[in-house]
């Protein structure tokens, strides 16, 4: 494969991370934290999507999800919440908050990374992790917490593909994910400059390992956006489209390169990722089309050719039938989003 497609697409979905606190826990004790809209505008309020993600540093834990069998958690372990479903983490499993405790509110109001201190079921609130938390109790579990943001719209082929829960085990420890608990763990304890910047990039690269690590886990019978680049002909399509999203592609012409029919590449394709190659190539340019008008200064026209259209209207047209609005009024909305932030 000439492209590395993955890089591709976290690169131009914006991949990034934000707000490390501790979870220091003991005796019998949870934290239960609502759904990821409801903490995107205390934690992320500028990115579409909130992923939330928890590493045991320290003892064990348990996770649940609505709908889900509560997961035991140990030492070294990381979970990740793509769709930041609401979760509790406890020290046993079928534990809920009583209504009404918001502890998460307080987040606003600290600095950051801070330590959320729990004994015997009762929050002690959070204090800034520069240094003990001032407070005497046994510590039984250490949880690392944090959230990384991308943009869901107009197109994120990969947010589609990933489970509601993702949990990669410690293993014998020779993972990178491993390495990032230890990494983290004694990133956090210490108040040095730039720990904040050097967590949120351990987070980012953590979340890249977990994404190939799952890769790797896959039944041979999955499929899927991720499954699609494992995939002979299919991944060597998704190659080709986001080596050149702007050349003329045809199906006659992406069946030559990979070697099948245009049929049979259109049905494999299909399969795997859900929709036609040149439907997805049309998603992928507005995606494209989406970080040059927020992050440049070219005219529409200039970016309508950089992606692949030959004219103004066409792109319009494309653009605002998969995002809902017209290419100028979308780039004026994300930079009044910009100056609200």
């Amino acid at each position: 494969m000439s492209q590395d497609t993955l890089s591709d697409v976290l690169r131009t979905v914006r991949l990034r991370s934000a707000l490390f606190f501790d979870l220091s826990c003991g005796g019998a004790w949870l934290a239960e934290a609502p759904g990821s809209k409801d903490l995107a505008a205390l934690v992320m309020p500028e990115v579409d999507q909130v992923i939330d993600y928890h590493v045991v540093t320290e003892g064990e834990c348990w996770i649940a999800i609505q709908g889900e069998p509560p997961l035991r958690l140990r030492r070294g372990d990381i979970v990740i919440l793509p769709f930041g479903d609401p979760h509790v983490v406890s020290s046993a499993p079928g534990m809920r908050a009583e209504p009404g405790v918001d502890w998460y509110r307080e987040m606003k109001l600290h600095n950051r990374p801070f330590r959320v201190a729990h004994k015997d079921g009762r929050p002690l609130g959070p204090e800034s992790c520069g240094g003990e938390p001032g407070r005497d109790y046994t510590v039984d579990t250490s949880v690392i917490c944090g959230f990384i943001g991308c943009d869901r719209r107009p197109f994120n082929p990969l947010l589609a593909t990933l489970p509601r829960l993702l949990h990669l085990p410690a293993d014998d420890g020779r993972s990178w994910g491993a390495q990032f608990a230890q990494l983290a763990a004694a990133e956090s304890a210490v108040q040095s400059p730039g720990r904040e910047a050097m967590l949120e990039r351990l987070s980012e690269m953590m979340f890249v390992d977990a994404v190939r690590r799952h890769i790797d886990r896959m039944p041979e019978q999955s499929t899927g956006w991720l499954a699609g680049l494992r995939d002979r002909y299919v991944g060597r399509a998704l190659a080709l489209m986001h080596e050149e999203p702007a050349a003329p592609w045809s199906m006659d012409e992406l069946g030559h390169k990979v070697g099948l029919s245009r049929s049979a590449l259109h049905e494999r394709f299909v399969d795997f990722i859900g929709v036609p190659p040149m439907q997805y190539l049309t998603q992928w340019r507005m995606q494209l089309a989406s970080r040059l008008l927020r992050e440049s200064q070219s005219t529409v026209l200039s970016i309508a050719l950089r992606i692949g259209y030959d004219s103004e209207a066409a792109f319009g047209r494309a653009f605002k039938r998969l995002v809902g609005m017209p290419p100028a009024a979308w780039r004026r909305q994300q930079g009044q989003a910009r100056i609200t932030e």
